[in-house]
């Protein structure tokens, strides 16, 4: 009888522990499985949560540089961006996700902390106005784990180094510029630019499947033409951005001067756009175009 017990409580164990396991690796995130691929981009990017909103804040400066010249500090720039994420269901590529963001980059004195109105550009030896960034959409094309032969289409390109994991991403921008004529094939003017974005975070929390958004750290780097806002006029320079974020829990903790910033001109900005958001995307250019009336250059060959 005791034998009987005691094979019994052995036969239990090995299936309870059995049940311990699976169900743990069931509760795992698989990033060589084109599905666990978009569960863990969705917990970096937004959540796996459909509709549920997230935050990235990020902050760093701004400098120029010109041919035979130092570079110059130009401003600090601080920011947010304000995103969620709405499942997809595609018959072949399976169940992917969309991308739904809006943001906003504050151009800030280096002294003070506070939004610029206006800037004195060095290499005009003037006053210029400022404007601000305020992109109201900045979508993503949808994500999903296969294409449309059914094939895997989803695979991580992050990396992981002991317990913590690694995306690099480097988006070149060559194309036609809202701001220029009909002619940009011929006489140039494209719109020109490089985002190089870095997110980072450790392995366990990206792979607990009973976490629906994980801890990211961010860097983001972009090399730009001159703002258009600042007059340039196609001198020869570029304006490139450092900076570094994070993962925020909510609005409030956002740097006191993107909350007042937001509360007091952009309300909008403590929400993202709603799911179904089909506009297109903003950038600086488009809404300095739209806000901006045109000017056009004296005619002559000489000052």
């Amino acid at each position: 009888m005791n034998v009987l017990q005691n094979l019994k409580r052995a036969a239990t164990g090995v299936l309870l522990a059995t049940c311990a396991v699976s169900t743990a690796a069931a509760d795992q995130i698989d990033l060589n499985t084109p599905e666990g691929v978009i569960e863990a981009t969705r917990k970096v990017y937004c959540s796996s949560t459909d509709e549920k909103e997230t935050m990235y804040r990020f902050e760093g400066s701004a400098f120029a540089r010109k041919r035979g010249e130092a570079d110059k500090l130009l401003f600090n720039v601080t920011g947010m961006s304000v995103r969620k994420c709405v499942s997809i269901e595609d018959e072949n590529k399976g169940t992917g996700y969309r991308l739904i963001t809006r943001e906003i980059l504050l151009y800030t004195d280096p002294v003070t902390g506070e939004p610029l109105d206006k800037w004195h550009n060095p290499y005009l030896g003037r006053d210029v106005d400022v404007m601000h960034v305020s992109n109201d959409p900045v979508n993503q094309r949808p994500s999903f784990p296969y294409d449309d032969e059914g094939n895997p289409a989803a695979r991580w390109i992050g990396k992981t180094i002991k317990d913590a994991w690694f995306i690099n991403i480097t988006v070149p921008l060559f194309y036609h510029n809202p701001m220029q004529g009909d002619y940009q094939k011929y006489v140039g003017g494209a719109y020109h630019a490089t985002e190089m974005f870095g997110f980072f975070g450790k392995t366990d929390d990206l792979l607990d499947g009973e976490k629906d958004v994980a801890n990211v750290e961010v860097s983001w780097t972009r090399i730009s033409d001159w703002l258009p806002w600042m007059e340039m006029q196609g001198r020869e320079g570029i304006v490139y951005i450092n900076a570094i974020g994070k993962y925020l829990d909510g609005f409030d903790e956002l740097p006191q001067v993107v909350q007042d910033y937001i509360n007091n001109v952009e309300p909008k900005y403590k929400t993202a756009p709603p799911s179904d958001d089909m506009r297109p995307n903003e950038t600086t250019w488009t809404v300095f175009k739209d806000r901006t009336e045109p000017a056009r250059l004296p005619f002559g060959g000489h000052n």
